[in-house]
């Protein structure tokens, strides 16, 4: 084993609510800011839950064309704009690299809602002749792998994973993988959503799913917190490049830290209910680290996929006992930064996977914030709502998606 190929962050590109470059991130989220606010995309006056974590600081004419802006969904918009930013983060120049070797592994949890609600809307309005025939390339999750292949020439390995909730998680560790297996040396890996519309709040609030705390919208995300009543939606987009580590010291690149495990099941249990002994979430976990070479003694943070619903955040902090054993579970720091930006979704594990990428180069555990009330089930350190400064030996970022499926990566410092 000590001679497979090692996997690498060389570049992060961003779009979050809490801002639309790495820095501006990174100070909000170690501050303990959030980006929850009411919304302002759509009249959501009607819909019981009215905030969102919507991006409100994004140009997207700094990155894409008018003309090839309306060939594309919003969820493409954030997802190129940040695999463009992720590039430049890194230093790549692509005329130097094969392109043959250059993969992405990019996707969406829901994709293009945007284009499907207008288009239906017109279709019922104006009939089928005013159909775009664009709709389609629009929609379809995979578009964006595709685009950001054509905006850079990369005819290495492109498809989407799409797992829900665990999208972006899979498709980084994905990633991983056709690095180790030889057949990329670099892969542009995340997710992007835009989901923070009327078909996305409707069908999370019919499930009973979203925070109805209306009027606190920036105390209404609280992972872990007895008093949580719901996720906060949110949206963007969150890219890493991630690269052999021989290619990147070659070329004299900064590094973040190492990608050194994956871990990933399903809990066979229900649509969207996690097993409620957490075994799968822990097995994720216990593979993430094995691959890792990691120890859970060696584990110093989870940023943990902690929602703020009643039944995920119990499951999880179950899971974590049973990954890492009571001791050590009580030792690591665990975190959610969903209390800030709320759950973006396909898009959480890219954001998430960013964060813990700057954790460890930085040293700064982000916190939780809003959380003010223990929960006797959730008894873990949830780093409680000011960040810490420590030095971060190994990293797990848990995702958990509807039907069950969980994925788990493992990073480490370099």
């Amino acid at each position: 084993m000590s001679d497979r190929r090692r996997a690498v962050i060389t570049g992060l590109g961003l779009v979050t609510p809490l801002g639309c470059d790495v820095e501006t991130f990174w100070s909000r989220l170690v501050e303990g800011r959030s980006g929850i606010r009411a919304i302002t995309k759509f009249d959501a006056s009607a819909f019981d839950s009215r905030i969102a974590g919507e991006v409100v600081e994004f140009d997207v004419d700094k990155f894409i064309s008018r003309k090839d802006q309306r060939r594309m969904d919003p969820f493409c918009h954030y997802g190129v704009a940040a695999a463009k930013m992720a590039v430049a983060d890194a230093g790549l120049d692509f005329s130097r690299e094969d392109p043959w070797r250059v993969g992405v592994m990019l996707s969406s949890g829901i994709g293009g809602l945007y284009i499907l609600f207008q288009q239906t809307k017109l279709y019922y309005e104006r009939g089928p002749s005013r159909f775009s025939p664009f709709m389609i390339p629009q929609m379809i999750i995979n578009m964006l792998p595709g685009l950001v292949a054509i905006e850079f020439g990369l005819k290495g390995p492109n498809f989407a994973v799409v797992s829900a909730c665990a999208t972006g998680t899979h498709a980084i560790g994905e990633a991983l993988r056709l690095i180790r297996d030889g057949s990329c040396d670099i892969v542009l890996a995340g997710g992007s959503e835009a989901a923070v519309m009327e078909l996305g709040v409707g069908g999370f609030c019919a499930m009973k799913a979203l925070s109805t705390r209306n009027d606190e919208p920036q105390r209404a995300s609280r992972p872990f917190d007895r008093d949580r009543d719901g996720f906060v939606i949110g949206e963007g987009a969150g890219v890493l490049v991630v690269e052999e580590y021989e290619h990147a010291r070659r070329r004299g690149a900064r590094v973040y830290c190492e990608l050194a495990g994956y871990g990933r099941t399903c809990d066979a249990f229900h649509i969207t209910a996690p097993d409620e002994q957490g075994m799968g979430a822990a097995e994720a976990m216990r593979r993430a680290m094995e691959d890792a070479q990691v120890s859970p003694q060696e584990v110093t943070y989870i940023n943990a996929h902690g929602t703020s619903t009643q039944l995920n955040d119990r499951c999880e902090t179950m899971a974590i006992k049973l990954a890492l054993g009571e001791t050590a579970a009580r030792a690591a720091m665990v975190s959610s930064v969903k209390s800030m930006i709320g759950h973006l979704l396909g898009a959480a594990g890219g954001v998430e996977s960013a964060a813990c990428a700057l954790a460890i180069q930085r040293g700064v555990v982000p916190p939780t914030i809003n959380y003010e009330f223990p929960d006797p089930e959730c008894d873990l350190d949830y780093v409680p709502n000011q960040a810490r400064e420590v030095r971060i030996r190994a990293c797990l970022k848990n995702s958990l998606g509807f039907g069950g499926h969980n994925a788990t990566l493992c990073f480490k410092a370099i």
